[in-house]
């Protein structure tokens, strides 16, 4: 008779709290791809923006003339996305130089990238 009780194997309760405890960490895995999944597209984003900006400086840096003093904006095609880029030059305490900060939004509006530079003022 004893050993048959110990050939038993699981009771119902058991099975039901194994698969409660798989249930969980199952949903805990998927809510960590999701989150890595949305990182993975705000990076990919930023690194995009990252060369537009990068672009626009070095297209910046060899304008002639030199680019006009206040603000300006414009777009830029990468990736297959378009790229709004804002470009404000500004006087440095040496007049020869210029002070020109870019900055590169998403779709959305969200500042994605930004660099600034400093150029002879021609």
């Amino acid at each position: 008779m004893r050993a048959k009780k110990a050939e038993r194997g699981f009771t119902l309760l058991e099975v039901l709290v194994a698969l409660a405890v798989f249930s969980l960490a199952a949903l805990a895995l998927l809510r960590l791809q999701g989150a890595s999944l949305s990182t993975v597209a705000r990076l990919d984003d930023k690194l995009l923006a990252a060369i537009v900006v990068q672009n626009v400086a070095v297209e910046t840096q060899v304008m002639r003339p030199a680019p006009a003093f206040g603000r300006t904006t414009g777009e830029e095609q990468n990736g297959g996305r378009r790229w709004r880029w804002q470009r404000e030059v500004s006087h440095t305490p040496d007049p020869s130089l210029q002070r020109i900060e870019i900055q590169v939004s998403g779709p959305d509006g969200s500042r994605l990238a930004e660099t600034t530079i400093v150029r002879a003022a021609s």
